[in-house]
């Protein structure tokens, strides 16, 4: 029997989600679905280029509808932006209707991802210290997930085995 919930992957820009909901997708006969993507499909442009050209706020209300677009479908595996899950409505849509996995990362490892990509629109003008607090308080609001994975051990086979672990107990 199909499980109607989704799977949801949340966590800071770099922390592995849509190559793990890649890898998810090809291990369950799930769709996987990367809102980042998405959003620049609608809009024909990076992520950088929206928040350039229109500011934090449009790119929000954007991802917001792309979002609750998405997760209101079934059986699908989806990758949130790293700041999807701070917005209210996107969390709770996601806590009820899915199973949500925070791949949780010790900070270091995700400031020096963080610096190396030059795509991260929000962290290119930040400093390591702001980073590390970006990363203090979004976890604040990760830990609501269903699950945490604490990834710093982990390959992404690893990773991958155990949200399947979780998805397979947790299925209808």
């Amino acid at each position: 029997m199909k499980s109607k919930k989704n799977i949801v992957l949340v966590g800071m820009m770099g922390s592995g989600k849509s190559s793990i909901g890649k890898l998810l997708s090809k291990n369950v006969d799930l769709d996987f679905i990367d809102i980042d993507e998405k959003i620049e499909e609608k809009e024909k442009k990076t992520i950088s280029e929206i928040f350039s050209k229109f500011g934090e706020n449009y790119f929000r209300n954007l991802e917001e509808q792309i979002s609750m677009e998405y997760l209101n479908l079934q059986n699908k595996i989806i990758s949130l932006g790293g700041g999807g899950f701070m917005n209210i409505k996107i969390r709770k849509n996601c806590l009820i209707n899915s199973l949500t996995f925070w791949l949780n990362w010790k900070n270091a490892i995700l400031i020096n991802r963080i610096k190396k990509n030059k795509k991260r629109p929000l962290a290119l003008k930040l400093s390591t210290y702001e980073i590390n607090n970006l990363i203090k308080d979004r976890s604040k609001k990760y830990k609501q997930s269903n699950y945490t994975i604490n990834c710093d051990k982990l390959n992404k086979i690893q990773i991958v085995k155990k949200i399947l672990k979780f998805y397979e107990k947790n299925r209808t």
